[in-house]
This record gives structure tokens, C-alpha cells and sequence, in this order.
């Protein structure tokens, strides 16, 4: 019996699981697919937002400014990357601009610091490549740009460190509330019984709702298709540059990411099938020309890859945090919709408080542990470091990944971790292997070897995702003989 379900492994779940293991609380995490962070948590914009967007009063505008304000210390102790390179909402018509100083107004309401709309001269000496016919911007100090896989990945091996199990490749069938008040969790890998649930499922969070019996909501999947450049074009942009936003979103956005690519998206289309994440011929063509308007010397020749993601939209305007009122300890967190990623850990407090609430004990933990174990970026080290390290583990020596100088030891040390990668996919979340220009069709054989070697399963057996995307069907050579005969 556990005292605490999370559903969900995204960056709410996992922001949740770590908040809850400053306690002594016995708490488990089921994620139905193979890995942390599969769905919206690793198909989003990387944005830690201002706070100047959400309406004043509501739970995204404060917890969007609160969540904001613990990054520096959370990227600190979990070692993750992470930038305050600021975010512009650029204005390109007259009529633009009572939209920005709505938003200055917001984000004053909001209690967002740092904030001025600042000229077209001001504008040019911090986006000398942005679009000659910008008249002014709402420039925010304190955003930022983080990995969003990478946080979600951290918050988890921090969780676990602090005693929280993870259940992965485990889907959720049914949800059963006991004669005794507990609930009855019924998965493809069996039952699991807990006091207390919390719904983190993204865009299944109804999905979830409804097999508890909860008050009816909804929840629709909104498409966002994005590219990302190459490392060349990452000069093209200082800070993450917006059009002024719409009913559908924020628009098509150009920002650098935290490791040195260009990110332009996304589009913005609500769909019915809440496993869709297809790019299409349309939407990244859209992506390219919204990203052109911004900074027109973005070449479509630079896109190295692209991916589309689901948002949660819910059947109001506001995130959905809240305990039943008809299912005693069961509590939603769902409806994380932008900025959910920047509001993540202040919707974890937020969760907790509600939990307390409603009688779930926490005592405090003597040995909590904030620190996860560092993360060698081979590539970020001095000269003398890298030498240094490569004398202490050879593996170190071994640049698998050329285009991101990923070296074997790194790959490793991915593996070996907590809640270590198990597949392609897996290493890419972790330490970039196949990220780069040639999109993995150098490193990946040289990865699949050492994957199949570190978990000790046959080449054949390495998959790209989970479940059945094998990457090899067999030893060809071997084959071409046993249908010979020989």
C-alpha cells in the first residue's frame, strides 16, 4: 500500500514526486510509456516565462511568477542547465501596440520584475537581425530557456534518490475507490493500491478523471509543430522573441536553446486524437514563414529536425488543481497548459499543500537530499579537465557522438543512472546523443552497441522508443544463410 499515486512521469508528475520526497511519504509514479517525459514535457517551446500573458488573478499568473522566481535554485541543485536570457513580444503595427502595454500592465498586476517596453533602437541592440519593420517590444528580463526533458528527467532522479519509485511502461486501465476509501489501481503490470491519488496525465488527465469518478472536465489536444535549426543560425537570436499573442496562443516564436540550436514554432491547431503527434507539409511551412517575419535570415536549409507536440487545453481558462469534492484524496493537476513548464514546481507546492489538506501526513525528512549526482558534459570542460578525467576513466576518451562531442563514459553514466536511459530515444533525452546536424546517422550503430552491452540484451533488442521499435531485425548475414539452407 502506498500512500501516494502519482499518474503521470511528464515535468508536473515528476515536479510533484520531488516536492513530495522532502517527506516521509511512500509515493509511487506510474508513466505508461517507456521513459520520463514522453508527451507534452518534451514537446514544448523550453520557455521559462515572465508571467506577463496569464490573466491577473488566476492560477497561471501566480503560479507562473512563483514558479519563475525558484528556477535559479532548483537548476542549482539538480544540475541542469538553464538561461535568463529575457523574451520580447514584438510589436509591428500601430494597433500592436496597445496589446504590449496591456500586457506591461498584466505583468505589473502579476508582480513580474524587470519589465519596460523599450523603442526600435533599444530593440535593434538586442535582436540586430530581427525584422526591419519591428516598431517596438514588451521586453521581460526574467524568462528564460531550459531543457524541458532534461528538468523532468532531474526532478525524478532527484525523487528517487529520496526513496519515490518509478513504475514505467505502466498504463493505467482502471481506477477502482475501495469500501475503505483507498484506491485500487489496475495496470498492464497489475494493481497498485494508495490512499491518496494525483492526476498528472497531460492530455489523458480526463481520460483519468473519469475512471475515478471525479466531476466531469474536458481536456482537448492542441497541436504544435516546431523546427530546429542548426547551431549556425543560433547567432540569429539573443533572446526568445514572440509575435503579440492571440486566443490560440503566443504565435510563432524564435529563441535559442540552452544548448546552441534555434527553435521556431509552434502552430497552433486543436485536434480530437490525443496520440497525434505527426509534423505536416502545412504546419512547419507555417513555422518557417511566422519564424521569417520575426528574423528573416532563418534558412530553411539550417532545419536539422522537426517534432510537433500536444498541449492540454482544458474547458476553462485556467489550470485545473483541485481535490474531488466527490472522491475523497484524489486530486487533479491537469489542464497544464502554457506556462505550465515555468509554473511546474509552484504547482508541486501547491499540490502537496492540497494533499496536507485533505489528511495526507507529511513529517518532514532528516536526510533529504536536494543534490542529484553531477552530470559530466564532456564537452564543457577545459582542456586539462578533459585529460584529467579521460586518465581516470579511459571511456571518457571515446567521442561516440561527433556532433555533440558525447563521449562513451557519458553514455554510460546515462545508462547507469537512476532511471537510466533504456533506448536511442532515452540517450538523446539524456545526453544528446543524436541531437546534433547528422541526426544520429553517424553514432547511432556505435550506440545501439553499447546500450546492448551496458543492459546485457542481444543488439536486436534495442529499441528507439520502448515497447516495439526495434532498430535491428536481425543479424543479415545470418539470415541470407539459414534461408540458403547452410
Amino acid at each position: 500500500m502506498y500512500d501516494l499515486i502519482i499518474i503521470g512521469g511528464g515535468v508536473i508528475g515528476c515536479s510533484v514526486a520531488r516536492e513530495i520526497s522532502h517527506y516521509q511519504v511512500k509515493t509511487l509514479v506510474i508513466e505508461k510509456e517507456s521513459d520520463l517525459a514522453c508527451g507534452t514535457s518534451k514537446s514544448n517551446s523550453a520557455i521559462i516565462h515572465a508571467g506577463y500573458d496569464p490573466d491577473p488573478g488566476t492560477l497561471k499568473a501566480r503560479l507562473n511568477v512563483e514558479g519563475n522566481s525558484m528556477y535559479s535554485q532548483i537548476c542549482n541543485e539538480l544540475d541542469i542547465p538553464f538561461r535568463r536570457i529575457g523574451s520580447l513580444v514584438v510589436a509591428f503595427h500601430d494597433e500592436d501596440i496597445p496589446t504590449l502595454e496591456k500586457l506591461h500592465h498584466q505583468g505589473m498586476e502579476n508582480g513580474v520584475a524587470g519589465m519596460k517596453i523599450i523603442n526600435q533602437n533599444e530593440l535593434r541592440n538586442l535582436e540586430p537581425h530581427i525584422a526591419k519593420e519591428a516598431l517596438m517590444a514588451l521586453y521581460a528580463q526574467s524568462a528564460g530557456i531550459i531543457c524541458p526533458f532534461t528538468l523532468t528527467i532531474a526532478m525524478a532522479e532527484n525523487a528517487a534518490q529520496n526513496g519515490v519509485d518509478f513504475s514505467l511502461d505502466t498504463e493505467v486501465t482502471a481506477i477502482d475507490v475501495c469500501p475503505d476509501g483507498h484506491f485500487s489501481i489496475l495496470t498492464n503490470r497489475g494493481r497498485f493500491e494508495s490512499k491518496y491519488v494525483v492526476n498528472a496525465a497531460g492530455v489523458f488527465g480526463e481520460t483519468m478523471n473519469n475512471m475515478a469518478g471525479g466531476e466531469p472536465f474536458s481536456i482537448r489536444p492542441r497541436k504544435g509543430e516546431y523546427c530546429i535549426l542548426d547551431k549556425a543560425q543560433g547567432y540569429l537570436a539573443n533572446t526568445t522573441i514572440f509575435t503579440v499573442p492571440t486566443k490560440m496562443g503566443k504565435g510563432i516564436l524564435v529563441s535559442p536553446t540552452v544548448d546552441g540550436n534555434l527553435l521556431i514554432g509552434p502552430t497552433a491547431a486543436d485536434i480530437d486524437d490525443k496520440e497525434d503527434t505527426a509534423t505536416t507539409a502545412e504546419g512547419l511551412q507555417q513555422v518557417i514563414d511566422g519564424a521569417r517575419r520575426l528574423v528573416p535570415g532563418i534558412q530553411a536549409s539550417k532545419i536539422i529536425t522537426s517534432f510537433a507536440g500536444l498541449r492540454a487545453i482544458p474547458d476553462g481558462d485556467d489550470f485545473i488543481i483541485r481535490s474531488s469534492k466527490k472522491i475523497k484524496g484524489f486530486v487533479n493537476a491537469v489542464g497544464i497548459e502554457s506556462p505550465g513548464l515555468t509554473s511546474a514546481p509552484a504547482i508541486a507546492k501547491m499540490v502537496r499543500q492540497i494533499l496536507m489538506d485533505k489528511g495526507l501526513l507529511c513529517e518532514v525528512k532528516s536526510q533529504f537530499t536536494p543534490h542529484r549526482k553531477p552530470v559530466v558534459r564532456f564537452r564543457e570542460l577545459s582542456a586539462a579537465e578533459q585529460r584529467n578525467l579521460i586518465k581516470k576513466n579511459p571511456s571518457y576518451g571515446k567521442v561516440i557522438c561527433r556532433c555533440e562531442t558525447i563521449t562513451e563514459g557519458e553514455i554510460i553514466d546515462a545508462i547507469h543512472r537512476p532511471l537510466g536511459a533504456r533506448n536511442l530515444d532515452g540517450l538523446k533525452r539524456r545526453v544528446r546523443t543524436g541531437a546534433g546536424r547528422c541526426q544520429g546517422s553517424f553514432c547511432t550503430p556505435r550506440v545501439a552497441e553499447i546500450l546492448a552491452r551496458e543492459l546485457q540484451i542481444p543488439i536486436e533488442q534495442v529499441t528507439k522508443s520502448g515497447k516495439a521499435s526495434y532498430i535491428l531485425a536481425g543479424k543479415a548475414k545470418e539470415q541470407q544463410m539459414a534461408k540458403r539452407g547452410n
